[in-house]
């Protein structure tokens, strides 16, 4: 297992792309050293476009890539790369139906010290809103690897949201195969089932271990949010007396809401809680200050299962 940000295991991924498949192409916006598609660059710099802060033109320029049968990788952070180009996301990509994957990353509360203006909470539900894209949040450095390699067999648009932070790694090359629109069980319990996406499954294992053998407690990595993976969900939930989410993104939109739909659709209930930012605007600290303040650290999934489990 690999320590390390979502964000690394993407730019070993593009290298690993760019070896195997002289289509891929990537393009940045002026973050590719901390996006890491510099990775790439570095290696094949013949397939690799710097943009400059000109977000909109990337994501066109990307489309125009995809119509000439290159597979394009649009990425920078994920506030500049849907909240400066919806634009051309919704008509030249999603509305097109082009082939292109865009990857934003530093989302969420743990981009931390960067700022309000940077903390995009709101990407989720763009996304999940527009129809042709899939929406895709790695849990740690070898999903994103893996996810990374399967966008590049996808056909159609994709959305992928990853981190600044390190996390824990969770899953080792060869045990584990990630696929698109499949959720992935790491612990089964009986008592309550906690659907994590993102940063947020590890923030869910150390909960697990703080409460010991209090609960039994199933953890559901939901790293595709679009297609969702209905069949776990219902499944798991079925399995379970208690329901929770945990997202590092706004409470309106996101994983919450997914599940939500699927449970009201089938008509299911059960006791539940969300652990998401409470549609609220954060400030600038660190991801750990930032998790505690907003309720979305370990102590408050503690306290949720506590809750909803009484």
């Amino acid at each position: 297992m690999v320590d390390g940000a979502t964000r690394d295991g993407y730019g070993a991924g593009l290298v690993e792309l760019g070896a195997s498949n002289p289509d891929i192409v990537v393009l940045d916006s002026g973050v590719s050293d901390s996006t890491r598609s510099k990775k790439f660059g570095d290696k094949y710099p013949d397939r690799f476009f710097n943009m400059g802060i000109s977000e909109g033109d990337m994501v066109c320029t990307a489309a125009g890539l995809a119509q000439a049968g290159k597979i394009p990788f649009a990425t920078s952070f994920a506030c500049f790369l849907l909240g400066r180009s919806m634009d051309q996301t919704l008509v030249s990509v999603a509305y097109s139906n082009t082939n292109v994957k865009m990857v934003g990353t530093h989302s969420g509360l743990a981009v931390g010290e960067d700022g309000p203006s940077a903390q995009m909470i709101v990407d989720l539900a763009y996304t999940r809103a527009i129809p042709n894209m899939t929406v895709i949040q790695p849990a740690d450095w070898e999903e994103a690897r893996q996810a990374t390699l399967a966008l590049a067999e996808l056909k159609g648009p994709a959305y992928m949201r990853l981190g600044r932070s390190n996390v824990k790694g969770i899953y080792e090359e060869g045990s584990y195969k990630f696929e698109i629109g499949k959720a992935s069980v790491l612990k089964q319990g009986s008592d309550a089932v906690i659907f994590a996406t993102g940063s947020m499954v590890e923030e869910t294992l150390k909960a697990i271990e703080q409460i010991g053998s209090d609960l039994d407690v199933t953890v559901v990595n939901i790293s595709t949010l679009k297609p969702l993976d209905e069949a776990t969900i219902l499944d798991q939930v079925g399995k379970n007396k208690a329901v929770i989410t945990a997202e590092d993104h706004n409470r309106i939109g996101g994983l919450g809401d997914a599940v939500c739909e699927v449970l009201m659709n089938h008509r299911v209930s059960k006791p539940y809680k969300r652990i998401a930012v409470n549609d609220t605007f954060a400030e600038t600290g660190s991801a750990s200050e930032l998790y505690e303040k907003y309720g979305l650290s370990a102590n408050h999934i503690v306290k949720a299962l506590k809750e909803v489990t009484a």
